[in-house]
């Protein structure tokens, strides 16, 4: 399947560095690399069983918060139920980035499949993503769209995962001549294969609708919502210190491996490791983000860089303190990393914490031991 065709509002295309297109794509796969590290790290650090149950709490939540919301805005209304739900899942996962097939076969029949390289697992991450967390997803999002939509028949079947080195994410919603109970809304079959993809054939949005700005913009949302309420989550689950000391090592780890690249998107001279090249790049991600953002040198030599507005949590209303501090702190921890990456002999040093999405940030950055 080919995604890159010039008719396609959708493709994946890789945008040139330095433009505004290519800020929000550096977000968008440093949020998305954020998260299946935390998946990683959950996993690895507290067990594939803790990965799973924060893989469905998780993915029950986004399902309340999203499906119903998004349903009329992306043609899924007014058609019949295991239609509508796999369109609503092609359409939304592609408007994110994901490569994603859609198939009907009847009006009570239709499917979805998500084929390899599988974005939620990047790269060889893949390797070390226990079945549980695959489950979680499946029986917190998938399983539930029956009740969403208020039709007890309809029921999600689950041909062929991912972590087992099957043909992807496969299944499809079928809506059953009976009313289903708890236990059958999810079901397991390894004997059926969903037809050929025929990109012809699966649903689209309109272009001038779906303008390059708002695309790029959505798919940076998109891979932000992963990390903010996946956070939201582990500190329901966890409580903060433990999500604070996790995630924040994740996202140390993360920054590190990822900064050259971001770099490289942003169009950002690699050979400058001084504390203004670096000041340039946090200005260019809060802009990739949308907030407005100042910096200037003072005369102690100090770069003090000033954010106003605090995007990651837009949206989040209502956020306990201890929330919104873990979420501060591991957000916070990307750009450390990164400037450890950069030139780590300087310090990254936070002057004054946001407590909600309209606060204003201040950075510090000072000291180079080498001059």
């Amino acid at each position: 399947m080919d995604h890159s065709t010039n008719n396609d509002p959708l493709a994946l295309k890789r945008a040139k560095p330095g433009t505004p297109e290519a800020g929000w794509q550096a977000l968008a796969h440093l949020y998305h690399s954020f998260f299946t590290g935390l998946i990683l790290q959950v996993s690895l650090q507290l067990g594939a069983e803790t990965a799973g149950k924060w893989s469905y709490q998780y993915f029950r939540r986004q399902h309340h918060e999203k499906f119903l919301s998004s349903f009329e805005k992306l043609g899924a209304a007014g058609l019949p139920d295991a239609v509508a739900a796999a369109r609503y899942h092609y359409l939304s996962n592609r408007i994110g980035g994901v490569e994603v097939e859609y198939m009907f076969e009847s009006d009570k029949k239709a499917w979805v499949r998500f084929p390899h390289p599988r974005w939620i697992y990047d790269g060889t991450a893949i390797c070390g993503v226990p079945i549980e967390v695959g489950h979680g997803f499946i029986h917190g999002w998938y399983g539930h769209n029956g009740v969403t939509l208020g039709n007890p028949r309809l029921g999600w079947v689950c041909t062929s995962q991912d972590v087992n080195a099957e043909i992807g994410y496969v299944g499809y919603f079928k809506e059953y001549d009976h009313d289903l109970g708890d236990d059958e809304r999810v079901s397991f079959v390894s004997d059926e294969t969903p037809p050929r993809f025929d990109p012809n054939q699966a649903p689209t949005l309109d272009s001038s609708i779906w303008t390059t700005e708002r695309l790029g913009k959505a798919r940076r949302n998109y891979a932000m919502d992963y990390v903010k309420w996946g956070i939201f989550e582990l500190v329901e689950m966890l409580g903060p210190d433990t999500t604070r000391e996790l995630s924040v090592h994740t996202a140390a780890l993360i920054s590190r491996q990822f900064y050259r690249d971001l770099q490289q998107r942003l169009k950002l001279d690699r050979d400058d490791d001084s504390a203004e090249a670096f000041a340039r790049f946090i200005k260019l991600q809060a802009m990739a983000h949308g907030n407005d953002i100042s910096w200037d040198i003072g005369n102690d030599g100090d770069v003090r860089i000033q954010q106003s507005g605090w995007r990651l949590v837009r949206g989040m209303s209502d956020l306990p303190a201890a929330t919104t501090s873990v979420l501060f702190d591991a957000w916070n921890a990307l750009w450390r990393g990164c400037l450890n990456v950069h030139n780590r002999f300087l310090t990254f040093e936070t002057d004054q914490r946001p407590t909600d999405a309209g606060s204003d940030i201040v950075w510090r950055i000072h000291g180079d031991d080498r001059s």
